[in-house]
């Protein structure tokens, strides 16, 4: 451009330097015409600026979509979880109670005096207002609530288990049950008459074992019994023994469970050969399936 008389003039020329066409401009125009190409440039840069940083953000945005749905499905998973964890403690409170309630209400009572209350969630989430780390804290606490109560139901059974273990929970000999313990029509007589006792049946010579440990208080000849034998284990609870072929223990002998007492036999007031078992408490006979679970 060569500027001359308050004119600009473009020229156009070939490579050889030949003049080709020259263009003549005022200059308020070609000031207008630069100003025109600086601003349309400079739009046009900053279009092609936003456009790219317009497209960076569209990615990120499908990259954070796309996290947003995985930890939903986290979200969701989580909450599924603490549902079945609840629904899993629940559990756990309605069999404690159950295996608790026969000693009594005193048992576990620390844990019950804790007042608890409020809605649930039918949905399994935590309630609005309940953030997630929250909702876990108190499961947290939950479990840990559950978790003194196993500890304390397992004192309880190492308690139980010793009293269990003295009770005659064990069949002497294994067989089939001739009469039970009850009214029945006498063998002899075929008049209604008491069993106070269980009759299992067992070939002559079948080992006898004590179903519980306990002291030999009789061993020896009785009434209708034949050979017998009475264990006392504690707790006012004997068991005994009838028509026995022989007796392998003697009075005030201890005996552990599965320690041989005697064999059966056909002594006594007796049709055949099979151990008469009973159970008596406090002198007075029970139905020893009460007591038989081993």
């Amino acid at each position: 451009m060569n500027r001359r008389r308050g004119q600009f003039s473009l020229l156009v020329v070939r490579g050889d330097g030949v003049r080709v066409v020259r263009f003549n401009f005022a200059r308020p125009l070609a000031v207008a015409g630069f100003l025109t190409l600086a601003a349309v440039v400079s739009v046009m840069g900053a279009l092609v600026g936003d456009w790219l940083q317009l497209r960076q953000l569209t990615r990120e945005s499908v990259t954070f979509a796309a996290q947003i749905v995985e930890q939903r499905k986290t979200i969701d998973d989580f909450n599924r979880r603490v549902a079945e964890l609840r629904k899993e403690v629940g559990a756990w409170r309605e069999m404690h109670a159950r295996i608790q309630e026969p000693f009594g209400p005193d048992v576990g009572r620390g844990a019950r005096e804790r007042g608890i209350g409020g809605a649930t969630t039918p949905s399994g989430r935590p309630a609005d207002g309940i953030s997630a780390s929250d909702e876990l804290n108190r499961l947290t606490e939950t479990i840990m609530q559950e978790g003194e109560n196993l500890r304390a139901l397992d004192r309880l059974m190492a308690r139980a288990g010793k009293a269990l273990a003295a009770l005659p929970s064990r069949w002497p000999v294994r067989g089939a049950v001739n009469s039970e313990f009850g009214m029945r029509q006498s063998p002899w007589t075929k008049a209604p008459e008491f069993h106070g006792g269980m009759d299992i049946g067992a070939n002559r010579g079948t080992a006898v074992q004590a179903p519980a440990a306990g002291t030999v208080v009789f061993a020896g000849t009785a009434p209708e019994y034949g050979n017998a034998v009475i264990v006392d284990h504690g707790q006012d609870i004997k068991s005994l023994y009838g028509h026995l072929s022989e007796v392998s223990v003697k009075p005030g002998q201890k005996v552990e469970r599965g320690t041989l007492l005697a064999h059966t036999g056909n002594t006594g007031r007796s049709s055949g050969p099979h151990l008469h078992y009973e159970i008596l408490v406090k002198g007075r006979a029970v139905n020893p399936r009460a007591y038989l679970w081993d």
